[in-house]
């Protein structure tokens, strides 16, 4: 058959800043397959909640392009260490540190994410994103370039722009509501309130939950966080996967206190579908895919670079004061001051240094100086 050429861009690369192995393809029986695998690509920041840092990107994108052309690949799963985060976006120490305040160096570095995006959405194999814990902001937009979700039930999904000085124009504003319409998407776009992992498969953001919380008998409850039961409130809301709050959230903090959490559900789960793919024809999978991928894309190529000039922008103005907020700011001190801000360019003042300094929580000031 004579020696098959390599299309990799760089067969020789080492990964630094995430996990590339190569797992067997499992049969109905669930034995592996010889010769046949499948790709799992891990995020590995789980210190900072797996959010991806510059060179992070740069890893992505190339282990994307390398699974890609791996002929032995059936699929991909996207997913990251830990069971706290799958990915919560772009790393803020960077953003408030580095690029807030350098556009030019925000529009390098979003020219990089929207090519981590791109990798994503043109794979040659079908990738699964495995949600093992917080799919918020930038990881929620690489999440909805994948093909299916499959999450663990303590999973939250969501957006932070707009509270946190950006907008999500890294893919959400182009992929959210074909996934649960538009008043759903823009809902979470804006307000930035977290969905369950219930809620959001029931809404359709997702494929399959997969419980991760087990009791001390051994056995797998559902979050105790969320209600599970679907019922109507006195306001005629359904409540199914809502979040608990007052005293029902207190109690479901002691019964999460007896559990350990557990992910083996949401790998079996992940395997299940990863076989089911196994068995398809892998040319007419991967122009099924193309075929349903060509309406995210579609959006996506009309919007990504004018949204990548405009968020480099905005590095100047609001990101250069909710950024080192969030960063900087102590635990439940991390959002600027938004009625001051409001008042202060109602009365058209200038934003600048002094603007920021006057917005940002006490905590934050005094930790920059």
């Amino acid at each position: 058959m004579g020696t098959l050429k390599n299309h990799e861009l760089d067969s020789d690369y080492e990964f630094k800043n995430i996990r590339y192995e190569k797992r067997p393809a499992l049969d109905k029986s669930g034995t592996p397959v010889e010769g046949l695998s499948q790709i799992w690509i891990a995020l590995d920041n789980e210190k900072q909640l797996n959010s991806y840092t510059t060179d992070a990107v740069k890893d992505v994108i190339l282990a994307i392009r390398r699974a890609s052309t791996d002929r032995s690949a059936v699929n991909v799963v996207f997913t990251a260490v830990g069971d706290k985060s799958f990915c919560t976006g772009g790393n803020t120490e960077e953003y408030a540190t580095y690029y807030a305040n350098r556009p030019v160096e925000y529009l390098q570095y979003m020219r990089l994410f929207n090519d981590m995006v791109t990798a994503i959405l043109l794979c040659d194999k079908p990738v699964i994103c495995r949600v093992n814990g917080m799919r918020i902001a930038g990881g929620q937009e690489i999440g909805m370039a994948c093909d299916f979700t499959v999450a663990g039930d303590h999973a939250r999904f969501g957006q932070a722009g707009p509270v946190h000085g950006s907008a999500p124009d890294g893919g959400s504003t182009d992929f959210l509501d074909q996934y649960v319409g538009f008043s759903r998407a823009v809902e979470s776009l804006v307000l930035c309130d977290p969905w369950s992992a219930h809620k959001a498969m029931r809404i359709g953001l997702i494929n399959e939950i997969a419980p991760v919380y087990k009791n001390k008998a051994g056995k797998f409850v559902p979050n105790p966080f969320v209600i599970t039961d679907r019922y109507l409130d006195d306001r005629g809301r359904i409540v199914y996967g809502e979040y608990k709050t007052g005293a029902e959230k207190d109690a479901a903090k002691n019964v999460v206190a007896e559990c350990s959490l557990d992910l083996s559900e949401l790998d079996k789960s992940v395997n299940e579908l990863s076989t089911k793919l196994l068995y398809t024809f892998p040319d007419c999978a991967r122009k099924t895919l193309e075929s349903v991928r060509k309406k995210k894309l579609s959006h996506w190529f009309a919007n990504s670079e004018t949204n990548r000039s405009w968020l480099s922008l905005n590095m100047n103005t609001e990101a250069a004061a909710g950024f080192p907020a969030f960063h900087f700011g102590d635990r439940g001190e991390r959002e600027i001051d938004f009625v001051e801000y409001r008042r202060r360019i109602a009365r058209g003042e200038r934003f600048d240094a002094a603007m920021v300094r006057a917005i940002l929580p006490k905590s934050a000031a005094a930790k920059m100086g």
